[in-house]
C-alpha cells in the first residue's frame, strides 16, 4: 500500500463521512498492518484514531473484514481475546463493521479502518469508497475453499 494511495482512500472517505454529517477518523495500513497514513476529522472524538487504526490492523492481518469475523469471534470469544495477547499483535483484534481490507487485483495490500459513526455508517462509508475507487470487497468464507462472499456478509 502506497502513501498516495492511502492518501486517495482517506480523502475520498473524509468526503464522503461529511456528505453524510459525520466527522470521523480513518486509518490505511499496509498488509502486514503497519500504519500509512490516519487522519482525524474536524470534530471527531479524540479515541477515534485508535480505534479507526485497530480496524484497518484488524482487516489487513486476519485478511477478512472485521464484519466478516465477527461470527466467529462471538463462537471462540477466548481465542479472539487471545489474539490481541500475542508477543507479535501491535493492536487488538476488532471484529467489527468499518474493519475492511484493501484488496486489489486478488491481492491484498492492507486494511482501511473508519471511526466516528455507527457502526452501520463507519461500514457503508467504507465499503462506498473502496467500490468508487475500484478495490475488490469480496473475500472467500472462512472454511470454504473458492466460495465467494461479500464483506456484507451476515
Amino acid at each position: 500500500m502506497k502513501l498516495d494511495a492511502a492518501e486517495e482512500i482517506i480523502d475520498a472517505a473524509v468526503k464522503r463521512a461529511r456528505s453524510v454529517g459525520k466527522a470521523v477518523s480513518v486509518a490505511v495500513v499496509d498488509a502486514g498492518g503497519f500504519p500509512v497514513a490516519i487522519r482525524r476529522s474536524d470534530g471527531a472524538r479524540p479515541l477515534t484514531p485508535d480505534i479507526a487504526r485497530a480496524k484497518a490492523y484488524t482487516a489487513a492481518v486476519m485478511q477478512r473484514p472485521g464484519k466478516m469475523l465477527k461470527k466467529w469471534q462471538e463462537s471462540q470469544p477466548v481465542f479472539f481475546a487471545q489474539l490481541s495477547q500475542l508477543p507479535g499483535a501491535a493492536l487488538p483484534i476488532m471484529a467489527t463493521e468499518g474493519s475492511v481490507t484493501i484488496k486489489k487485483d486478488g491481492e491484498i495490500i492492507g486494511g482501511l479502518g473508519i471511526a466516528g459513526g455507527t457502526a452501520d455508517e463507519d461500514q457503508q462509508i467504507a465499503d462506498d469508497v473502496l467500490q468508487s475507487l475500484g478495490y475488490e470487497l469480496e473475500f472467500a468464507a472462512w472454511g470454504v475453499a473458492g466460495k465467494p462472499a461479500t464483506s456484507g456478509e451476515d
